[in-house]
């Protein structure tokens, strides 16, 4: 195998696929799959949940394929300095790197080694916006639970269009993140996808007009942005029924503009050392909340004006779950339901639907 192309465009690649490159006890997934034909080569990483393709234009000499080590070709192309740069592998795997006055000699690995990457048939299409995509997952993915524990669907987020609204869910268990927008699609979807690969798969958008088209049969869900083509597998299960939480009637609320929220609830927690365990009280009156939180490191308090709507009450509230969501918050102003301090609470825009957040409270001792 021989051929040359542009540094800068192959370490873009390289770059982008190294991201889903895992620690593993296959030698060969540490690497990335280099395929060169005539007049492009082929880039490939996978690791068995999910696989990213790239194709990029090059000059082939002879054609050929070899695997080599993702870590180690991405220091070799950034710190090299030339404009173009040329891989050669021969029968032995060794592969020769050279760009601009940089040679490298380094062991490659046999391409028969590399796992077959999954690939979905191109039927069931949903084409949506770059910026639209970028926007339905910046605004749910932080709900989307963290590690896999009893209920590893909540590790996703459910996608699901209905009546030509997408909808974007995500819940771990502790609250709630859901975005829904009008799209043009006719066909109704539903499936929920790993929250790590819908998030990699946004990362490569970099045109927020481009269209994005999206495949997905039972079992597979596959990405096509920019050249890239990123298939993951979809979560299996049954995921939490989050129309029971959004349909709730509630007896108390009020209304609050996001930023100076997000001001005093980060200015408070200067003296929290861990924001996933100490709270932040909130006792709400009819004219203000008085917020206050106290930990090892000391006590602070804050107060915002604001009416309430029902009984005064008193709720506990993990800030870090707060500031998660009013910073997904695309308005000035959201207005807040609340059943008392015992049960979770609601946010949502006032002058449309387009979001609803839910947060369970903490508590209090």
């Amino acid at each position: 195998m021989i051929f040359s192309t542009d540094r800068a465009s192959l370490l873009d690649a390289v770059q982008n696929l190294s991201r889903i490159v895992t620690k593993t006890s296959l030698p060969v997934l540490e690497g990335i799959l280099i395929s060169a034909e005539q007049g492009k080569v082929t880039l490939v990483s996978y690791n068995l949940e999910m696989s990213m393709k790239k194709e990029i234009y090059a000059s082939c000499k002879q054609e050929g394929d070899i695997v080599i080590s993702a870590k180690l070709l991405t220091e070799i192309l950034r710190r090299s300095d030339g404009i173009n740069v040329e891989i050669e592998a021969d029968d032995r795997l060794m592969c020769h790197i050279k760009s601009g006055n940089a040679v490298f000699d380094i062991m490659g690995m046999s391409a028969e080694d590399f796992p077959e990457t999954p690939s979905v048939p191109e039927t069931d299409k949903i084409q949506i916006k770059g910026g639209l995509l970028k926007d339905l997952v910046r605004e749910t993915l932080f709900a989307v639970a963290a590690t896999e524990g009893s209920r590893p669907i909540l590790t996703g987020l459910k996608v699901e269009i209905k009546d030509k609204i997408i909808r974007f869910i995500g819940i771990d268990g502790r609250r709630m993140g859901l975005r829904q927008e009008r799209i043009n699609i006719n066909e109704n979807f539903d499936f929920v996808i790993s929250g790590k690969a819908i998030g990699e798969a946004v990362k490569i958008i970099n045109d927020d007009d481009a269209d994005i088209e999206i495949f997905v049969n039972k079992k597979l869900v596959s990405f096509s942005i920019d050249g890239y083509t990123l298939v993951s597998r979809l979560l299996e299960g049954e995921f939490m029924n989050y129309e029971k939480i959004v349909k709730k009637d509630f007896t108390q609320q009020l209304v609050i503009k996001t930023r100076e929220v997000i001001d005093i609830i980060e200015r408070i927690s200067i003296v929290i050392n861990d924001r996933f365990a100490t709270p932040v009280k909130c006792q709400i009156d009819k004219n203000l909340i008085n917020f206050s939180c106290s930990s090892s490191l000391g006590r602070a308090t804050d107060i915002y004006e604001t009416e309430l709507t029902g009984e005064e009450f008193v709720i506990g509230v993990n800030p870090q779950y707060l500031l998660d969501a009013l910073r997904a918050c695309e308005t000035d102003t959201v207005r807040i339901k609340f059943n008392g301090g015992g049960a979770g609470f609601l946010i949502e825009p006032i002058e449309s639907d387009s979001f609803i957040y839910m947060i369970m409270p903490i508590i209090l001792k």
